[in-house]
């Protein structure tokens, strides 16, 4: 904990209200260590009860989290605003491997569409007039349907994290368990602990959710289940056929749980989509536009059976009321453009020869690594600290696995999105000396 900020309050919530506000201010960064319960209790002169109970609800909350031997530590991204929330920047001349976007430079241009928009807005509308539009609707059906996912009911949210959460807060309660992937994707982690929701670990392969880890978690207890259908985040893996059906079998017969797919890289993806949908009564297919068309296109298609969606839809209305029409008008538009989906196709195609480059460059040099789909490759590592400052010093910003993981063993994600082919060769080798500076026998330079 800095040095510079001192915890107050003789009340449980009074010490959990200094400790948001340091937080806040940016006086305890995340991962922040705090003190222990008993000499936290000691200093502020209360009992060790009074500070476990600030503990426990600023961990169901999702601003802390619990490490085991390493203590209490404020979470990587808590969900509070902060007057400092800056990422951290690489150092000067580094190449940033670690956001896990798309490459701007592909990304469709939307210019024209928006000048067609407004040349053609016709009448303003009023609250009466908004929703979802029949037309989204029905192309959105159409795309769908012809990737096996039934789509009668339908509507839009601000994205794929926005669709989930308000499908886990429709259907679950704080204290919940949720089967997540692990590793999995670290907003989705961040959304769970904000929630107060209790997450369990599936570890994963290059096919998807492992059956033994599904069947581990619903018997625990898990009240849902979110799966990534491809482009995994960080593994890449992708649900292969015989793994839908393996999990399909396992969750037959589950009317307690709720099934959610997320399929963000949509048009990205190069290899066949095995949906889940509808292998339990209560579903979710949920599908964003931000990878292919751009990350400031907040809209997700969300399909699933009559009653989750019209939960969602229902709680959308207590709240933002709905996602902006024109927003909704510019996604036609763009899927209706034959010369877009040339250029998503070209994307993807792109996407594909860097990742397979990178996977085949780090084998080649005795590091094999994960990325079938996507825009992410997964690398284990023995030693996530070491690997992470050795390619900072380097030249080369990457995330750290410990964003992604609850129980898996450490790693390095890498986003081929900012890389050129003649990046690929001096990546491999600075990753190389990084994660093993003296070379095992047989080492490929």
């Amino acid at each position: 904990m800095s040095a510079r900020y001192q915890l107050t309050g003789a009340t449980a919530a009074a010490i959990s209200a200094s400790i948001e506000s340091g937080v806040r201010a940016g006086a305890l960064p995340a991962g922040a260590a705090l003190p222990p319960v008993r000499a936290l209790a000691a200093e502020l002169g209360v009992s060790p009860a009074t500070v476990a109970r600030a503990y426990q609800e600023l961990r169901q909350r999702g601003l802390l989290a619990t490490a085991g031997r390493h203590g209490t530590r404020v979470r990587p991204r808590p969900p509070v605003a902060t007057r400092r929330a800056r990422r951290p920047t690489p150092a000067p001349g580094a190449r940033d491997l670690s956001l896990g976007g798309p490459d701007t430079r592909l990304l469709p241009p939307l210019g024209p569409h928006l000048a067609a928009l407004a040349a053609d807005a016709g009448a303003p509308l009023g609250y009466a007039s908004v929703g979802v539009l029949p037309e989204l609707a029905d192309a959105a059906r159409e795309r769908l349907a012809a990737d096996g996912v039934p789509a009668d009911e339908i509507t839009v949210t601000g994205g794929t994290l926005d669709g989930i959460e308000r499908l886990l807060a429709a259907h679950l309660r704080p204290g919940d368990a949720v089967a997540v992937e692990d590793p999995g994707w670290a907003n989705l982690l961040d959304l769970v602990a904000a929630l107060g929701l209790r997450p369990i670990g599936v570890p994963v392969d290059d096919e998807g959710p492992a059956p033994a880890g599904v069947t581990a978690a619903l018997a625990a207890g898990a009240r849902a289940l979110v799966v990534t259908s491809r482009a995994q985040n960080p593994t890449g893996a992708a649900v292969s056929a015989d793994r839908a059906a393996e999990l399909r079998a396992l969750l037959a017969g589950r009317p307690d749980l709720l099934l959610i797919e997320d399929d963000h890289v949509a048009e990205l993806a190069r290899v066949p989509l095995h949906p889940l949908a509808g292998a339990t009564p209560a579903w979710a297919f949920v599908r964003s536009v931000s990878k292919p068309y751009g990350p400031d296109l907040r809209l997700a298609v969300l399909a699933g059976d009559e009653a989750t969606v019209a939960r969602v839809a229902g709680r959308a209305r207590l709240g933002a009321g709905w996602v902006s029409t024109v927003l909704q008008r510019l996604v036609l538009a763009l899927w209706r453009d034959p010369a877009t989906a040339g250029l998503v196709r070209r994307a993807a195609e792109s996407y594909d020869r860097r990742r397979g480059a990178l996977l085949a460059a780090l084998a080649a040099r005795g590091l094999p690594a994960h990325g079938r789909t996507g825009i992410n490759i997964w690398l284990p590592v023995p030693d996530e600290t070491g690997a992470l400052t050795a390619l900072r010093d380097a030249g080369w910003a990457v995330a750290p696995g410990a964003l992604y993981r609850i129980a898996a063993e450490p790693g390095l994600r890498i986003t081929v999105s900012p890389l050129d082919d003649a990046d690929v060769g001096p990546l491999a080798d600075a990753v190389a000396a990084a994660v093993r500076p003296d070379g095992p026998p047989g080492f490929a330079a």
